[in-house]
């Protein structure tokens, strides 16, 4: 069985999400190609999908969005998940689901969406990125729980092994 994990990462911490996802998968016997949105060609090759987006805004980045949209009727046949990365803070907010997930739950008949808390340095931020953490007073650090993310991906790859 071959999984596609993919997902859009601004500042690279989406990305090592979704690495460890892949990962766990690998650990469980599951084929995982971890790709960016920009790097898939198509989704015909794969049996499955877990799909992710780091989250301003309460959007998710153009790119997944993009590849939702450009692979949604191959996604349609094939069991997909989806994560959303970007609440920060313990407890971590904003804990509200991201707005384009609902149309991108739709399009690609996803089993699931997790929402996992994020990581902010500033140190990696812009100038302008550094304002508007400054003005919504974003904590700075990692928030990523790590446990959660690996528990998430086990279940996946139990399911997978039943499909």
């Amino acid at each position: 069985m071959r999984v596609l994990v993919t997902a859009a990462s601004k500042h690279g911490a989406t990305a090592e999400i979704a690495s460890s996802i892949g990962a766990v998968l690998e650990s469980a016997g599951i084929e995982a190609e971890i790709r960016s949105p920009d790097e898939v060609g198509g989704v015909n090759r794969y049996d499955g999908a877990v799909i992710g987006s780091a989250v301003y805004a309460g959007h998710w980045l153009a790119a997944a969005k993009e590849f939702v949209t450009r692979e949604a009727a191959p996604l349609a046949t094939k069991p997909v998940w989806l994560f959303s990365s970007g609440p920060l803070g313990d407890p971590a907010k904003p804990v509200e689901e991201p707005v384009d997930v609902p149309s991108i739950r739709e399009q690609t008949g996803a089993r699931d969406h997790r929402i996992f808390p994020g990581r902010l340095l500033r140190r990696e931020l812009g100038m302008g990125e550094r304002a508007i953490a400054a003005v919504v007073r974003a904590p700075d650090g990692d928030f990523r729980p790590w446990d959660e993310v690996m528990d998430w991906a086990a279940g996946i790859a139990r399911t997978l092994k039943e499909v």
